[in-house]
């Protein structure tokens, strides 16, 4: 199992001023510090200030990054932040007791409840959020040859392993009347399948994001994309102990919701966001903001309770990897849900 170094991946929680007031989206840039307003919906009587949540993801802009931004982050209990590569990787850390909680795809979570005491985890809410940049691309060497996914047949075709872009190329192909054996498949990371795309050594790349976008700008063409396929839906995960655990349990329940407002206040400030968002990353404050609110116009981002069409969701990806022989036993979906967050996340403001 994997072992964390504290000292090298948590990152402090910086302290902003708070207004104790009521709502949210009213701010004040006094002084370079975002001032939001801010009221939990859910009220908890007890004691916060021993509470410790290590919260885990892959990118703070989903988590303490926003939270910090907003200027809510000035919260009644502690927060250690802890940037990991993957949501596999944020599961792998409730399994082993280093994190209370933490945020990823919809795939990690079936592979990591075939761990022992099913991994430690359950699913306890969703982040809607887009499925922009999530696509099928095709090399600028076979662009013109390749029109249709149907044309990839005995073609190279590279993807991200037991993650949403296996997903949505396995239901493509499905679509196209082709099966996974039609194609050469070939498992890669992200960097590799971009690197791949560009010099023509595949001839098309199912991934997301950056490998995505660069890859197009390096002259790959669009085959198609999975923004219909997917269902722009992301979870947070927290550990056993910390749903039965009171103090800890409404400790999460009141993070969940300053994302959820931080969601709203990003909206409101798509500036100083990508601004923001830029120092931690090699791109520029303007390139990120188009993608924010490309993003925030086709589903905006916010954290919702758990529903059916969620765990249908869940179940049709595992049906799915059980197909791909991916998975040697079907699961039922349900048993990774956590439904006792569902009546205090269903209290957030919906924008």
């Amino acid at each position: 199992m994997m072992k964390l170094n504290w000292k090298l991946l948590a990152a402090g929680v910086g302290v902003l001023a708070v207004l104790a007031m009521a709502g949210c989206g009213d701010s004040d840039n006094t002084a370079g510090t975002t001032k939001t307003v801010f009221t939990a919906s859910n009220k908890y009587d007890g004691d916060l200030s021993n509470v410790t949540l290590h919260i885990g993801a892959a990118s703070s802009k989903n988590a303490q990054g926003i939270v910090e931004a907003a200027g809510l982050a000035d919260t009644p209990y502690k927060v250690e932040f802890h940037n990991l590569r993957s949501g596999s990787q944020v599961l792998e850390s409730i399994a082993a007791g280093q994190l209370e909680a933490g945020c990823g795809s919809q795939i990690p979570p079936i592979f990591a409840s075939l761990a022992n005491n099913g991994g430690n985890f359950k699913i306890i809410a969703i982040r809607k959020g887009t499925t922009l940049n999530q696509e099928l691309i095709v090399s600028a060497q076979q662009k013109d040859k390749i029109k249709t996914v149907a044309d990839l047949r005995g073609k190279k075709v590279g993807y991200v392993k037991n993650t949403t872009a296996q997903y949505f190329l396995y239901k493509m192909l499905s679509e196209a009347g082709l099966s996974w054996n039609d194609i050469e498949a070939l498992p890669m990371s992200t960097s590799d399948g971009l690197s791949a795309i560009s010099t023509g050594d595949i001839d098309a790349l199912a991934s997301y994001d950056n490998a995505v976008i660069v890859g197009k700008q390096k002259g790959a063409a669009l085959l198609r994309s999975a923004e219909d396929i997917l269902s722009g839906d992301y979870y947070w995960y927290a550990s056993l102990d910390t749903i039965n655990d009171p103090a800890k349990h409404a400790a999460l329940v009141d993070y969940l919701e300053r994302i959820n407002e931080a969601n709203e206040w990003a909206r409101k400030h798509p500036q100083e966001w990508a601004e923001f968002v830029a120092k931690e990353s090699n791109q520029s404050p303007e390139e990120i903001r188009k993608r924010f609110e490309e993003g925030e116009n086709q589903r905006k981002g916010r954290i919702a309770p758990i529903d059916e069409a969620t765990i249908a969701s869940e179940q049709d990806i595992i049906n799915s990897f059980v197909a791909l022989g991916a998975l040697k036993q079907p699961i039922e979906a349900i048993k990774l849900f956590d439904r006792s967050f569902d009546e205090a996340v269903a209290k957030f403001k919906i924008y």
